[in-house]
């Protein structure tokens, strides 16, 4: 980074890092200590009679299914994944240890006398949800945000268990060492050594020209920008056979059928395409602005793209203060414990509670000259309104559901307290 990009951050920048600067100082060899999150308390046990388990697609099964249609052997794929640069054991291997620690979850409910339905990716919809007094995602952090999206309902508990715990991180999962001692879980929760977590959520309302409230379901593997184009199309033409007339059908607001765990992303399809629109933040004015899209995530997408998106590296901190120093003539003590000192204060701000109330919204790389402007290129929100003036734009719930967000479309984001997720958290 140039000391010339560094001092483009503007002075909002420099004060802020030498306001934490300032405030580390004091306490670089202090241990902070930070609050417990204070969670609702249990209902005395709970021992669901009907549980979902909803299991993630693997890579293994991903390739099959992608090439099915060409009639290709087992063989025929070992050769193909070997042209690519993948390993066909490696897949089959991590497949295997998926199948095994879902069997492993299965049996245990059974033990218990729990009846268990055991659904893939591309089956689970609403009426699953509704037969279940409890769902379990069965996968990584994907499988948890599929499975939340279509829980509508804040008294239907919604548990995850990492199924690979090795190669997925799983931070909305159980702690791994659960996943194969998952008759501990029961247990816990029989006995009531738990606390309901709940999970705020983000709801969308769409109205104006431009939208299709029709969701294109995205697959855990990213589709590229042809088949993503041709999936709003085919939808977009289907609406237009089964309505009539589009514009005129979609110009009412409609409650997106979708609730947002971690975050929804808007911005053109193509990331090399500026994105244009305006913004009003908790009903202030309107902001004409172009940028690479429009972050808006709740507490518990605050640890995921949102804080890669905003987080500063150690080593422009060190040059921000280099600055600051020139500029303000304060003497700060430039060695690496400082300087990570600093680096983890800013990063950690941008971190809040999934029980939170409040949206957190970004705006990714702004464009600022005489015509756009970005006030602020981030902050805290009660609600957030987007009018689109995009060409080939979308409208993604957590990377996994996609709606269409083109010129006239506009979208009002908030949270409700019906939207909440139950979710446990074990006590140890």
């Amino acid at each position: 980074m140039t000391v010339f990009s560094l001092v483009s951050m503007g002075r909002r920048a420099i004060v802020t890092l030498l306001c934490f600067g300032s405030r580390v100082l004091n306490s670089v060899y202090q241990h902070s200590s930070r609050p417990l999150q204070t969670l609702s308390q249990p209902r005395v046990g709970f021992k669901p009679e009907k549980v979902a388990v909803v299991t993630k697609t693997t890579r293994y099964e991903f390739e099959q299914q992608r090439y099915q249609y060409a009639g290709l052997s087992e063989e025929d794929l070992k050769h193909l994944l070997a042209m690519k640069g993948s390993s066909y054991s490696g897949l089959l291997e991590r497949h295997n240890i998926h199948t095994k620690n879902v069997d492993h979850v299965v049996k245990c409910l059974w033990r218990e006398g729990i009846n268990v339905q055991v659904v893939k990716r591309g089956e689970y919809n609403e009426e699953v949800v509704r037969w279940a007094d409890a769902i379990i995602s069965a996968g990584g952090d994907g499988t948890m945000l599929l499975v939340a999206s279509k829980v509508l309902r804040k008294d239907k508990p919604v548990i995850g268990v990492n199924t690979d715990p090795e190669r997925s991180e799983g931070h909305l999962c159980l702690p791994v060492r659960y996943t194969r001692a998952f008759p501990e879980v029961l247990e816990k929760l029989c006995r009531g050594e738990f606390r309901w977590l709940w999970r705020q959520r983000i709801r969308l309302h769409l109205e104006g020209t431009g939208i299709n409230p029709t969701p294109v379901d995205l697959h855990e593997e990213q589709l590229s920008l042809e088949q993503h184009s041709q999936a709003h199309r085919l939808t977009t033409m289907d609406c237009q056979h089964r309505a009539g007339t589009l514009h005129k059908s979609f110009s009412k607001t409609s409650l997106l059928p979708i609730r947002g765990l971690n975050e929804i992303f808007i911005g053109e399809s193509l990331s090399s395409r500026a994105s244009y629109y305006e913004i009003s933040v908790d009903g202030g004015p309107w902001e004409k602005q172009k940028s690479s899209g429009l972050s808006i995530c709740t507490g518990t997408g605050s640890k995921a793209w949102s804080y890669n998106i905003n987080k500063l590296s150690e080593q422009a901190v060190e040059e921000i203060l280099k600055i600051g120093k020139s500029v303000t003539g304060l003497e700060f003590p430039f060695h690496p414990d400082f300087i990570e000192k600093v680096t983890d204060e800013f990063n950690e701000s941008l971190v809040f509670g999934p029980e939170d109330k409040r949206l957190f919204y970004s705006i990714r790389e702004p464009i600022v000259n005489r015509v756009f402007s970005s006030s602020h290129q981030r902050g805290f929100a009660s609600k957030v309104c987007v009018r689109s003036r995009c060409w080939d734009a979308c409208m993604v719930v957590d990377g996994g559901t996609s709606f269409e967000f083109n010129d006239g479309a506009i979208a009002t984001i908030g949270m409700s307290e019906e939207d909440q997720l139950c979710t446990v958290v074990l006590q140890d």
